[in-house]
């Protein structure tokens, strides 16, 4: 079998489409508030270089400016959640839902675990769990959003 070298994907009705031109990282699942209200559950990514991303078709693309470090993408038409990006890193994170199928990813991880909501529990899947301190110190020591 012959290794995947072009991700693509985009929004539910068609107004936004990229391609990422690299395997995109393992997907982590963020329970903070704000990818909550989003996503009304958890928001799921995944992150890359963003050299390796192609925007296709960006016709109903907004940017939400969700704090004063980062800002959300979605599509103005349909509401489709699409990308996260924190102001002046050298990644971008998408949503693993806009990818088309098949994604060949894998969820690796539970991150900012303390905000979850209490109307749900995370269950026994056997990922890591990280609170937010942990995930700025990892993200720290290595650079990335994801």
């Amino acid at each position: 079998m012959t290794e995947k070298t072009t991700w693509t994907g985009g929004c539910l009705c068609g107004g936004v489409r990229y391609e990422i031109g690299t395997k995109p990282s393992s997907i982590s699942l963020c329970h903070c508030g704000q990818c909550r209200r989003q996503h009304s559950h958890v928001g799921a990514y995944t992150g890359f270089p963003r050299d390796a991303f192609r925007m296709v078709k960006e016709e109903t693309l907004a940017w939400y400016q969700s704090s004063e470090k980062a800002r959300r993408g979605f599509c103005s038409r349909c509401g489709s959640g699409l990308f996260w990006e924190a102001m002046g890193e050298p990644t971008l994170d998408v949503t693993a839902g806009s990818l088309d199928e098949s994604t060949e990813l894998r969820a690796r991880r539970h991150i900012w675990v303390e905000f979850k909501g209490d109307w749900y529990d995370i269950g026994d899947d056997g990922l890591p769990r990280l609170t937010s301190a942990e995930r700025l110190a990892e993200k720290q020591g290595q650079g990335g959003n994801s």
